[in-house]
């Protein structure tokens, strides 16, 4: 097979929690794009959190953040974008402060959350990025261009629960999901990556049956769908194993690099 775009999925993924790239997976992916392979990025991180990533793999193409709701050049411009009403944040916001729930929510790119706490300081080192403490009434101020909030819980049955009163409760007018065990991404419906990826390979003139994408988590499935070839990772949930054309070796291992080899440049025999 020819890949022409391989898309990768970042956090247990390409990435270690609070690691950055490994050589291996660096090395891997200069390789493929010297090979002529278009290779990005396609994460639920912000995209300044995202940013620092492309920059050491050196990627110099659109990557999708968010998600999904965000396609956005390392230069800085922007392809594609799905913020959430200003009036549905305010009503998230209510929602998860009645609920005595951790919220944080991403405006114009900056991280905002009601207060210091092991929730705020966990994500942040492990996005290194900072964020700004600002209340709940200050969460308020900050509902413009807002492309996802996020609530973070104690562990993925605290997750799945905290995503199916999301959805219950907003009717269809807000999407959640968990993106590990103790993420609950909010998002507009029909934001996904797999919408991210196909309007970056008609962006960038490749057909859908020349992509390759590789994840490890449930926000990854509609990607992984969609993709024409598809890597789960090692240590992927059992759901993305079960949807995916191969399996790699785990985040710890450098899965990614070795999917690269295998089946983008095509190294050893392929696995099936």
């Amino acid at each position: 097979m020819a890949i022409k775009l391989f898309v990768t999925d970042l956090d247990g993924t390409l990435l270690q929690s609070g690691y950055p790239p490994s050589e291996a997976n660096v090395r891997a992916v200069q390789e493929a794009v010297r090979a002529g392979v278009t290779v990005t990025i396609a994460t639920g991180r912000m995209f300044r959190a995202a940013l620092p990533v492309a920059d050491a793999l050196g990627v110099d193409e659109p990557i999708i953040t968010y998600n999904g709701a965000l396609i956005k050049r390392v230069s800085g411009e922007v392809l594609y974008s799905s913020f959430i009403p200003p009036e549905l944040v305010r009503e998230g916001i209510a929602y998860c402060r009645e609920k005595g729930w951790y919220l944080q929510v991403y405006s114009n790119d900056e991280l905002y959350y009601p207060e210091h706490c092991d929730e705020s300081r966990g994500y942040e080192a492990e996005q290194q990025i900072a964020g700004h403490a600002v209340g709940w009434d200050g969460l308020l101020e900050h509902t413009d261009h807002v492309c996802k909030m996020l609530s973070i819980t104690s562990g993925s049955e605290e997750t799945d629960a905290r995503a199916a009163a999301f959805r219950a409760h907003f009717g269809g007018k807000l999407e959640a999901m968990r993106s590990n065990a103790a993420y609950a991404e909010i998002i507009q419906p029909g934001v996904t990556k797999a919408s991210a990826l196909q309007q970056l390979a008609n962006v960038l003139g490749i057909d859908i049956s020349e992509t390759m994408a590789i994840g490890d988590a449930e926000n990854d499935l509609p990607m992984l769908r969609a993709a024409g070839h598809s890597v789960a990772m090692g240590n992927a949930v059992p759901a993305v194993k079960s949807v995916c054309e191969y399996e790699t070796d785990t985040v710890e291992n450098d899965g990614v690099a070795q999917a690269i080899d295998k089946w983008v440049l095509n190294r050893s025999c392929q696995l099936s």
